[in-house]
């Protein structure tokens, strides 16, 4: 069931008792983080239709959405940890089952040409889907109801400061080179630790004029000012520099709220062929409704809660962080471009979306988990060795993958590595671990069973250098590195020098069978 906007997504979420209102006044400051840090490691409700929400290794977690009613310093509600389950995260995105998502994604992408009239005409109503999946202009919308362009004030939004360190510059070690400090950001007197994480960042291409929707955090600088942060291997970041190169300012408007779907949508990682718009109103099942901006050359989400309107200098850069990121760190300052607000929109009555990212698990982690089974086909087909992949938790999605693997040949798991390497945003996987497919890659403990059963060190690993994460801390220079590869396949001959190999112990099907059968004779329940 798709959901047009933010709050019948929320009164969706109360009527399964998905959802908790917390009606005393709190802090947006650091308050409203040990509140939801806490939820967010606890047992989560019981899932849709009875349906325990359950992780198959770390359990039953994420607790509930909750709805702050009363933040200090701002008239709107905070809503956070909306994302937070599988339950959640299945309910978002308008499906019974994240598998059954991917498979319809499979069926779009499914490189094979209808044979008969009869295969054409079968393939019709998907592609009509996805011819119908595009932006729909309208004129007006509920994220217009309100303007403020003069009187346009950030400070006004009940913005988070997560983490006790965010935008404090004295508090990380010194840089070599010296950083450049925030004196030299001319307008940067309003610097605060406070971020918008949960906005859809929303651009246009200046060459195809296709809109791009990215997910990057902002750092409030004043109520007209600050800093978006994106990374150098970022759509947004690619785009960016074109209009650097000729010398625009680039409209930029950050989006909170709409479709639930949208803000998942954001975090993808799409090929860059294919719209964020166009992948959100596929999920929704029709068109994202936009409007024209008031102040931008740009369309914006009709349902949106609150939009922020601006632009983004070449010319200018603010020193934005340090910030408590999805690593379980924070990472360090450095110079970001500037936003500068030309105006704020929103609906009557606003709800703040919001989340939070620190150590695992937390909301982030659902998402990713999402993404990791939705695009399990397009990974497929960049690399048709792959029959699964898992994202550990203790990776922080990046650090981190599983994969397995129907073994042919010798040296097939190094193949797969340097694959991997090669596709989009898993260029940043620093560890990678390749098993036989009779291994349950999302059982942690069975993989490190078959690592520490299967590996020689010397000759079933591999270290190679390439781009990593910006935020790796451990990498000798930012964004590059080095990663490593792990075989832990069994081994067969031509992959260098072998032993016999033996059988792995199991129990014949048959006497699983008969024993599951006499199970309650036993009197062991």
């Amino acid at each position: 069931m798709p959901f047009n906007d933010l709050p019948s997504f929320v009164a969706e979420l109360e009527q399964r008792d998905q959802l908790r209102r917390v009606r005393v006044p709190v802090d947006p400051v650091l308050e409203i983080t040990e509140i939801a840090d806490r939820v967010m490691k606890s047992p989560a409700p019981e899932g849709a239709a009875g349906a325990p929400a359950t992780d198959p290794i770390h359990g039953r977690q994420g607790g509930r959405a909750l709805l702050f009613e009363n933040v200090r310093g701002s008239t709107m509600p905070v809503l956070i940890n909306a994302y937070g389950s599988y339950a959640r995260m299945k309910l978002a995105l308008g499906c019974d089952d994240l598998e059954e998502l991917a498979g319809r994604i499979q069926q779009l992408i499914k490189p094979v040409m209808p044979a008969s009239l009869l295969d054409k005409i079968k393939k019709v109503p998907d592609l009509m889907k996805l011819a119908g999946s595009g932006p729909k202009t309208v004129r007006t919308g509920p994220c217009q109801q309100v303007v403020h362009t003069d009187d346009a004030d950030l400070c006004s939004l009940p913005v988070l400061q997560c983490w006790p360190c965010d935008g404090n510059l004295s508090s990380e070690p010194p840089a070599e080179p010296p950083a450049p400090t925030i004196a030299e950001a001319p307008g940067a007197e309003g610097r605060t630790g406070r971020y918008i994480t949960l906005g859809g960042t929303l651009l246009r291409d200046l060459d195809s004029g296709q809109y791009n929707l990215g997910m990057y955090r902002v750092q409030l600088f004043g109520p007209k000012l600050a800093a978006v942060h994106w990374h150098v291997h970022h759509d947004g970041a690619r785009i960016f520099r074109r209009y650097a190169e000729r010398g625009q300012p680039m409209p930029l408007a950050i989006v909170l709220g709409g479709p639930p779907v949208l803000a998942y949508a954001a975090t993808c990682p799409l090929p860059p062929p294919v719209s964020e718009l166009l992948f959100a109103g596929f999920l929704n099942q029709g068109g994202i409704e936009m409007v024209p901006a008031k102040t931008l050359p740009l369309e914006v989400p009709a349902n949106a809660e609150i939009i922020i309107e601006g632009f983004v200098d070449p010319r200018e850069k603010f020193v934005e962080g340090p910030f408590g990121d999805h690593t379980g760190f924070y990472s360090l300052s450095s110079p970001y471009p500037v936003f500068r607000v030309s105006a704020i929109t929103h609906r009557r009555d606003p709800i703040y979306p919001t989340t939070i990212v620190g150590k695992p698990p937390m909301e982030d982690y659902y998402l990713g988990k999402a993404t990791e089974r939705i695009f399990l086909p397009l990974l497929q087909m960049l690399v048709p060795d792959i029959l699964d992949y898992h994202l550990p938790r203790f990776g922080a999605v990046h650090n981190c993958a599983f994969l397995k693997i129907r073994k042919e040949y010798p040296y097939q798991a190094r193949k797969v590595m340097h694959a991997i390497w090669g596709a989009g945003q898993m260029m940043f996987s620093k560890f990678l671990v390749v098993l036989d497919e009779n291994v349950n890659i999302h059982d942690e403990q069975e993989v490190l069973f078959h690592i520490g059963a299967n590996v020689d060190p010397r000759r079933d690993t591999t270290i190679v250098d390439g781009p990593l994460d910006i935020l790796d801390h451990a990498a000798p220079y930012e964004g590059v590195g080095s990663k490593m590869g792990i075989d832990a396949t069994r081994k067969i001959p031509g992959e260098g020098p072998i032993r016999r190999w033996p059988m792995e112990l199991s129990m014949s099907p048959e006497n699983q069978e008969k024993v599951a059968l006499r199970w309650a004779e036993f009197g062991l329940e």
